[in-house]
């Protein structure tokens, strides 16, 4: 999914599709935030999250899920990125509650990020919210169902930026037990890490490129 949680940020952000005439009325659009804003606001979000791990497994005395960084898991990672990316489009493109409530986020942050920076877009939430939910999170709450709707819910959770936001919130929510699942077969975190990435990549590029 951003930065959404220093500014309320994503999981997931959208393919930018054709537009539905059943949109709900208007919601009113943040103004763009700067690129030193953005760069700076996904820096320290980054930092926060990664804290929060460290801190986490200082006091729940919880195992790191280890990385795994095989070639093979890399690939599949990378195959459920595109596929999530995909779904999402869909997604985007048939529910317009969510489409209104994931271009509030699209909005504000991307027109003002030049291409080379949707690299860290990519990267910095990926790394640092995957190792968080689902590398610290997920392994105290239980490798199981359980521990996947916990770290999920919280995940989606952390999207929250108001009332209107609850379709992103509960799209959020859904990815993260896509991605906890992907870490119950796999047994390792780059599956997550390697989709989260991709799907925040991906989406943004198609988004900035449609906008062009």
């Amino acid at each position: 999914m951003g930065i959404q949680s220093a500014v309320n940020r994503p999981f997931i952000q959208p393919i930018s599709v054709t537009h539905s005439d059943s949109n709900p009325s208007p919601t009113p659009q943040p103004s763009s935030l700067s690129r030193i804003e953005v760069l700076v606001a996904m820096a320290v979000t980054a930092i926060v999250l990664l804290a929060i791990a460290r801190l986490w497994l200082y006091v729940t005395a919880a195992q790191f899920l280890p990385l795994g960084w095989q070639l093979p898991l890399v690939g599949t990672g990378i195959a459920l990125g595109l596929m999530i990316t995909g779904v999402s489009g869909l997604v985007y493109r048939w529910w317009p509650r969510y489409q209104a409530s994931a271009d509030i986020y699209l909005a504000m942050v991307l027109p003002s990020l030049v291409w080379p920076d949707l690299i860290w877009l990519g990267l910095l939430p990926g790394l640092s919210e995957e190792l968080l939910f689902r590398g610290v999170m997920l392994p105290s709450f239980g490798l199981n169902w359980l521990g996947v709707l916990l770290s999920s819910s919280i995940f989606g959770a952390m999207h929250f930026s108001g009332t209107q936001q609850w379709p992103y919130i509960l799209w959020a929510s859904v990815i993260g037990v896509v991605l906890g699942i992907s870490v119950l077969l796999s047994h390792s975190l780059v599956v997550p890490i390697a989709a989260h990435i991709t799907t925040n990549l991906l989406s943004s590029v198609l988004w900035k490129w449609q906008q062009a």
